[in-house]
């Protein structure tokens, strides 16, 4: 399952910045707070899917990278390096939680040969996540139609029926592939602004 579709939300967060997030959460905000964990929950969900940890590790994983934060943030001098902060503490907790599991099984076994190997984080993954959280970014740019649209043609599993979304957006069944287009294009300017292709 992608990692954009293992958390699902009925909305996509607003539009402010991570500098102006990152100052208001310093100002005490607690809307700022959950709009910014809003903001980066599936980024930090998606490492420990990639880890293949168990739910509630992954929960763990999250809880403990969101309480880091809580921690640090007024030690980030650079808002716009958030994305790459947050991989990094989450990836160094997965390895954490598989370090602590993997001692939990050796020392229940005598057989050192039965260990699983910890997985490296390659840069395919590093990439692959960042590309999930830019796409993420480009799609909060989006008008709400699109952004609803988008994720219900693309991101849901399983598909629906074009005449179950367009009853559920309101839209006329032959204008689902013209509005699509639209967004489609709308969605790959931003991707493209972003540096995304």
């Amino acid at each position: 399952m992608s990692a954009l579709t293992a958390q699902p939300t009925k909305k996509f967060v607003g539009k402010k910045s991570d500098t102006q997030l990152v100052k208001d959460c310093l100002g005490g905000s607690e809307e700022a707070w959950a709009e910014l964990i809003d903001k980066y929950k599936a980024l930090i969900y998606s490492i420990p899917v990639k880890y293949e940890l168990p739910h509630q590790e992954a929960a763990d994983v999250f809880q403990s990278v969101c309480m880091e934060l809580l921690k640090r943030l007024p030690e980030l001098r650079q808002p716009r390096a958030l994305p790459k902060w947050l991989m990094q503490v989450t990836h160094h907790e997965c390895l954490r939680v598989k370090r602590m599991s993997l001692r939990i099984v050796s020392s229940d076994e005598t057989d050192e040969t039965s260990r699983p190997e910890m997985p490296p984080m390659a840069e395919r993954l590093v990439r692959e996540i960042e590309q999930e959280q830019m796409l993420r970014d480009a799609l909060a740019h989006l008008s709400p139609q699109c952004q609803r649209l988008v994720q219900a043609l693309f991101l849901e599993t399983p598909a629906r029926p074009y005449s179950e979304i367009a009853a559920e957006l309101g839209l006329a069944l032959g204008s689902i592939g013209f509005i699509r287009q639209k967004c489609i294009e709308r969605l790959r300017r931003r991707l493209q602004l972003m540096g995304f292709m």
